[in-house]
């Protein structure tokens, strides 16, 4: 295998944990501005409880795609970051605005005035910022970056500020909300609780799969190369059969209350849709102008990431696991519990 080859997928394995983590985080902020019904403070409070021991440490999959997307791939890197510096920097400063805000509503005093406008800009950052990035994803899939001998030449805004970019956009934001409703039914023990991030959970995954065949339709004009990768690759058709039995297992286990199964199936429907995007992307990092082995570093560079790569890891996973074991522990049995107390019922 290529170095580079290894690096890009350490790379889309980046972007998929972020998505699980913290694009279900981002969901969780779009279900606490859309909290409603008598229980409106618990829902609040069940999403404040799940996300704040570990929701910073949920960057550092971000982090880690853009360290090695700018190292190994500086080209790709110098390319996105110029065409797209207004919506990079305007997720960026919604990413700022979104983690100040929980932290002061969480440390204000309850009932307080200001507590719910920081309660108000978490929410609303939390939907603004994975629209954003979604429209950054849409806007290097579409071809409309265009680069001649290293230059970005197709302006500032043209484009992102276009309807592939924005419906897959509303895309992300829908995933990300599907996703944290899911999570949220594990992890909520008051069977009401349960129930109301159940329907959520059912609601959103049907406007996932609607925001999905819009992103089709909209790529025949939008992102013409993408569209050709998603219907003649050979890799991507068993991607969408594989795709389409999570979503359909996810639902299922929705509807049968089966929900540790749906937390799985949610999990994997997500991955299955980054690796398909990937794959009907290669091979191209910044499509059209923009491939995977034009845009590598030196042999020797990348060949040093690796061993980088390999004693981060040495010391990331085991301290991610140790911060999850310490503040999951207490809430490992919340979905099983659900499920017993609707039975009983």
């Amino acid at each position: 295998m290529h170095v580079e080859w290894l690096l890009a997928g350490v790379m889309v394995a980046a972007l998929i944990l972020y998505a699980l983590f913290g694009g279900a985080d981002f969901g969780g902020g779009v279900w606490d501005l859309l909290a409603s019904g008598p229980r409106k403070q618990e829902q609040r409070a069940l999403i404040e409880r799940v996300m704040g021991p570990i929701w910073e440490a949920n960057h550092v999959w971000l982090i880690l795609a853009i360290v090695l997307l700018f190292t190994a791939f500086p080209p790709a890197f110098a390319a996105i970051s110029i065409a797209l510096h207004v919506p990079l920097t305007l997720f960026l400063v919604g990413v700022v605005f979104r983690g100040s805000a929980f932290s002061f509503r969480s440390y204000d005093s309850r009932g307080d005035r200001q507590q719910k406008r920081w309660g108000f800009v978490f929410s609303l950052a939390s939907v603004i910022a994975p629209v954003l990035l979604g429209m950054i994803v849409g806007a290097v899939a579409s071809g409309r970056i265009r680069v001649a001998s290293g230059v970005v030449t197709s302006g500032f805004f043209a484009s992102w500020l276009s309807l592939f970019p924005f419906v897959v956009g509303l895309f992300a934001l829908a995933l990300f909300a599907f996703l944290a409703a899911v999570y949220l039914t594990n992890e909520a023990t008051e069977p009401a609780l349960v129930d109301d991030f159940r329907r959520r959970a059912l609601l959103s995954g049907g406007v996932v799969a609607a925001l999905a065949l819009a992103s089709f339709a909209a790529s025949y004009q939008g992102a013409p190369l993408i569209r050709e990768g998603l219907t003649d690759h050979p890799i991507t058709w068993p991607l969408h059969v594989t795709t389409g039995l999570a979503a359909t297992a996810a639902f299922f286990a929705l509807w049968t209350r089966r929900f540790r199964l749906a937390r799985l199936a949610a999990a994997a429907q997500v991955t299955l849709i980054l690796l398909g995007w990937a794959a009907s992307q290669y091979p191209f990092l910044v499509v059209p102008d923009v491939t995977l082995a034009g845009a590598a570093s030196n042999p020797k560079t990348l060949r040093l990431l690796v061993w980088v790569l390999g004693v981060g890891f040495v010391l990331l996973f085991p301290s991610l696991y140790v911060l999850f074991r310490i503040f999951g522990s207490g809430r490992a049995g919340a979905a099983h519990d659900g499920d017993e107390a609707h039975e009983r019922e």
